[in-house]
């Protein structure tokens, strides 16, 4: 359990010495929380810790870290975030919407980062990207449809329906089918959509989109992501080439994607904690984005569920995943 920093002492001759002892021994405290483990919420984790490190905030050392996963259960989550905000840390970290909003509803006065939320603004964690405001800042992996349904053109040339699989009860996602929608409008491609609120649910919500979809698309949904094994069975069971928004789910099977490194943005993240810890505050740091993504393929997957990937194309990639 974190210990805090100021102590009181009867003996005002006493005050200094033990001070000089409690500076020494003092470690910065953060607490870190997200909804659901994955590998690319892991990633995320990695890279606030290796950047962290990377600016003197060693685990063990000169840093007191908690980590905790509400494994899918935002009841857990609620439960977890008031549990931080008991031990008053010197900065709470949350990857995801609901863990943000979570750890947003209990922080108080402490210093917030977030990471991987797709619409802040939409969320109500800040008042804009550039001045965030109040006691809270941090990452978003929002990235423009576009690219990707060009990409699915290129791929699946005659696809005219694009099934969505999503949970309806995170604002992140919401807010992505909604940009999708306009998307899908402006490249002439319609729209299927299956919902799931928990991770058991996501292969029989795939499994509904056989016969409606042409291709599947994955937002960044962090419930589907946690189970976007059981979306790849259906897609090579169906031959519905699936598509996903994050790089580590063509790793798991998906087929492409073209999204960012989520390791990437947890090192970023990282940056703005580390801004945070020495003193600034968070309402005065824009919320963070990274500038460029990566093109991963899987030719396994791409033979599994019957499309041909061709050379311009894997020329291309970042990484090729046999």
């Amino acid at each position: 359990m974190f210990r805090k920093k100021a102590a009181s002492f009867a003996a005002a001759a006493l005050i200094s010495a033990a001070c000089s002892v409690a500076s020494a021994t003092e470690m910065t405290q953060v607490a870190i929380t997200y909804i659901i483990d994955h590998p690319a919420i892991d990633a995320a984790r990695m890279g606030i810790v290796d950047e962290l490190e990377a600016h003197g905030f060693k685990e063990g050392e000169t840093l007191e870290l908690r980590v905790q996963s509400a494994q899918g259960s935002m009841p857990t989550q609620l439960q977890i975030a008031k549990e931080f905000a008991g031990l008053e840390p010197d900065l709470l970290v949350a990857i995801s919407t609901p863990s943000a909003q979570a750890l947003q509803s209990t922080a108080g006065d402490i210093p917030l980062l977030f990471a991987a939320v797709t619409d802040p603004v939409g969320a109500k964690l800040v008042e804009s990207i550039e001045a965030p405001g109040g006691n809270i800042t941090g990452t978003t992996d929002k990235q423009p449809f576009g690219p990707t349904l060009a990409l699915i053109k290129t791929l699946v040339p005659d696809a005219k329906r694009i099934g969505v699989i999503y949970n309806a009860g995170e604002a992140n996602s919401v807010s992505q089918v909604a940009a999708l929608k306009v998307e899908l409008e402006a490249h002439g491609l319609e729209i299927e959509e299956s919902t799931a609120s928990q991770t058991a649910m996501v292969a029989d919500a795939a499994l509904s989109l056989a016969g409606r979809a042409d291709a599947i698309l994955i937002p960044t949904d962090s419930t589907i992501v946690a189970a976007v094994e059981s979306v790849v069975n259906v897609g090579e069971r169906a031959k519905i080439p699936v598509f996903a928004s994050d790089t580590d789910s063509v790793e798991r099977g998906a087929l492409a994607a073209l999204g960012f490194d989520y390791y990437k943005l947890g090192r970023l993240t990282g940056e703005m904690a580390v801004r945070v810890l020495n003193g600034e505050s968070p309402a005065a740091i824009p919320v963070g984005a990274l500038d460029t993504q990566d093109l991963y393929l899987n030719t396994s997957a791409a033979a599994a569920m019957g499309v041909t990937l061709p050379d311009d194309i894997l020329e291309q990639a970042t990484k090729v995943i046999q």
